[in-house]
C-alpha cells in the first residue's frame, strides 16, 4: 500500500493528475477539492496522499491534497453501495467539512442532492458513518487547538491501529494509560497501552 507520492506535477485536470516521481509518471484520480488546492499552488512539486485500489483488471490510484480528505474517502467507500467513483463525486460536490457536517448531522437531503446518491444510499451513509464522522470532527477540532497531548494520543492510537488491534480496545487502553500520566511520550503511551491490550 502506498502512503503518499511526492514529485513533479506533469499534468493536472479536474479529474486526474500525473505526478512524475523518480522518472515514472503516475496517473492519479483526484477530486475537485484536490484539483483546486493543486491549481492554486505556485509550486510544480506536489505531495498527494494516496489510496490504492486493486482490481482484477487494474491497480488504480486516488490522490488527495490532505490526509483528512483521504480518510473521508476511505470512510465513504466502506459503506455498502458506495464505490470509489461515487465517493470521488461526493468529494467533488461538497468540500470535506461540509460533507462531514452533513453526515454527522444526518442531513439526508444534502447527501441526496449529490449526483448518483439516492435516498437509500444517503440514509445508509448516515447510519454507517454518523458516529465515525462525529469522532473525526472531534479529533480534527482537537488538532486545531494544537494540544500536544491530543497529538500524542492520536499518534499512539494510529500506531496501535496499524498493528491490527481493534479501534474500541485501543481507545480504552490509550485513555486508561493517559489518565495515569498525561505527559507521556508516544512511545511510552504505546508501551503502556500494549500491556492492556
Amino acid at each position: 500500500m502506498y502512503e503518499y507520492i511526492k514529485g513533479t506535477l506533469a499534468t493536472l485536470t479536474p479529474a486526474y493528475a500525473v505526478v512524475e516521481a523518480a522518472g515514472t509518471g503516475y496517473f492519479i484520480n483526484i477530486s475537485l477539492q484536490t484539483y483546486t488546492q493543486l491549481s492554486s499552488g505556485a509550486s510544480e512539486q506536489v505531495l498527494l496522499y494516496l489510496h490504492q485500489q486493486v482490481r482484477e483488471d487494474a491497480h488504480v490510484l486516488y490522490g488527495f491534497a490532505d490526509a483528512s480528505e483521504r480518510e473521508l474517502f476511505r470512510l465513504l467507500i466502506s459503506v455498502s453501495g458506495v464505490g470509489a467513483a461515487t465517493a470521488r463525486i461526493m468529494l467533488s460536490s461538497l468540500n470535506s467539512s461540509d460533507l462531514t457536517t452533513a453526515i454527522a448531522s444526518g442531513d439526508v437531503a444534502v447527501l441526496k442532492s449529490i449526483k448518483g446518491i439516492g435516498l437509500k444510499t444517503a440514509e445508509r451513509i448516515v447510519v454507517d458513518l454518523k458516529e465515525k464522522t462525529l469522532k473525526a470532527a472531534g479529533a480534527a477540532g482537537a488538532g486545531l487547538t494544537g494540544s500536544p497531548a491530543d497529538s500524542v494520543r492520536r499518534e499512539a492510537a494510529a500506531a496501535l491501529l496499524a498493528l491490527g488491534f481493534p479501534k474500541a480496545a485501543i481507545e480504552k487502553a490509550v485513555d486508561a494509560v493517559f489518565k495515569q500520566d498525561n505527559r507521556q511520550s508516544v512511545e511510552t503511551l504505546i508501551r503502556g497501552a500494549l500491556q492492556r491490550l
